[in-house]
């Protein structure tokens, strides 16, 4: 199979969600008048900055807390008075 060129992985990439160029401009009309102009930078950022740490949480291995939990009772003796 041949590297891929920049015209044949946009065939790839608009194959996999079956989305062509027509679809894709009227998806991004639709998102501009929903959000609006001013608001498209502040999404953009925040999607990056989502998907930046699912990667980032993919990549590091799971923490797991082998400590022993303490009970309350145990760290403090009830006091118990009988005062009148």
């Amino acid at each position: 199979m041949p590297p891929c060129g920049a015209k044949s992985c946009s065939r790839i990439v608009a194959s996999v969600f079956g989305l062509g160029f027509g679809e894709l401009v009227i998806l991004l009309v639709i998102v501009l008048i929903i959000f609006g102009a001013g608001r498209l930078p502040e999404l953009g950022e925040s999607l990056g900055r989502s998907i930046r740490n699912f990667r980032k949480q993919l990549r590091m291995p799971d923490e797991i807390d082998v400590t022993p939990k303490k009970d309350s009772d145990e760290q403090s003796p009830a006091k118990e008075t009988d005062q009148p």
